[in-house]
């Protein structure tokens, strides 16, 4: 008795100067039977999230795709030739072979690593480049500085040669964004982060750049009388009333080592 074995045969199509994911199916009959990888494609995306320390928030943002996507009641549902091509274009790294079918690797070969890299030739350091600070995303903090994370050219924004920053140990550069923190920073202005590793320690009344789970903001830590569990957060601004936040609920911490500003 004869069973069927699916191929999937992928290519880009390069139209408008974007690229379409375009897939084409031949069905052939083998007298060998295959075991079948059963996830499916959603729960691989989700698979992938855990695994680059990332949350479905981010994840959605990055890619653009609309919020409910990733739903648990949503899960089985397939996943169109759009949001594939979407997916697959913000995050270079994910085989889109094993996105689809669950055979082979999550990643391509040529992007396991375990050192930060810069996925683009024009940023690769060089002599004169040793002191370049990059300037990324905040929401792309999460996982910078636990060796990795990678960042493509497409989400490094730029980057600047502060020896100042560098002798201080600042590893890269966020954009302040809205008015929590005024008027200490204002919104465009740029923060030199430095990641926290020890997170059993902190300096009480210091700005911390935090990644959590409702997304990263910058704000003052102060303790929690009496419950170790949490951290109190405080914005600069009085419109912004003060809150508390379980440690458990923070992935990613930074320490604000300076700031500039455009007048």
């Amino acid at each position: 008795m004869l069973s069927f074995c699916v191929i999937f045969i992928f290519t880009f199509v390069k139209q408008c100067d974007c690229f379409t994911l375009q897939i084409q199916t031949i069905i052939f009959a083998t007298n060998k039977f295959i075991t079948m990888n059963f996830a499916t494609t959603k729960q691989r995306i989700i698979q992938y999230i855990e695994f680059k320390g990332i949350n479905i928030t981010t994840f959605l943002k990055e890619t653009e795709i609309k919020r409910g996507f990733l739903d648990s009641d949503k899960l089985e549902s397939s996943v169109s030739d759009a949001f594939i091509t979407k997916i697959i274009e913000t995050y270079p790294d994910i085989d889109v072979i094993w996105l689809l079918t669950g055979k082979g690797e999550m990643q391509k070969r040529e992007f396991t690593t375990n050192s930060l890299e810069i996925v683009d030739k024009e940023f690769e350091e060089k002599d004169d480049q040793i002191d370049f600070i990059p300037l990324i995303p905040i929401d792309a903090m999460a996982g910078y500085g636990t060796g990795e994370v990678q960042i493509s050219r497409k989400k490094l924004l730029k980057g600047y040669k502060i020896p100042e920053f560098k002798q201080r140990g600042v590893e890269y550069i966020i954009r302040v964004s809205g008015s929590s923190m005024y008027p200490k920073y204002s919104s465009g202005d740029l923060l030199g982060c430095k990641t926290v590793r020890d997170t059993s320690f902190f300096q009480w009344g210091k700005i911390y750049v935090l990644d959590t789970d409702q997304g990263p903001m910058v704000k003052r830590l102060f303790p929690v009388p009496d419950n170790d569990e949490y951290l109190e957060c405080r914005s600069d601004n009085k419109d912004y009333p003060p809150f508390k936040i379980h440690k458990e609920s923070i992935y990613n911490v930074a320490i604000v080592i300076g700031v500039l500003r455009m007048e």
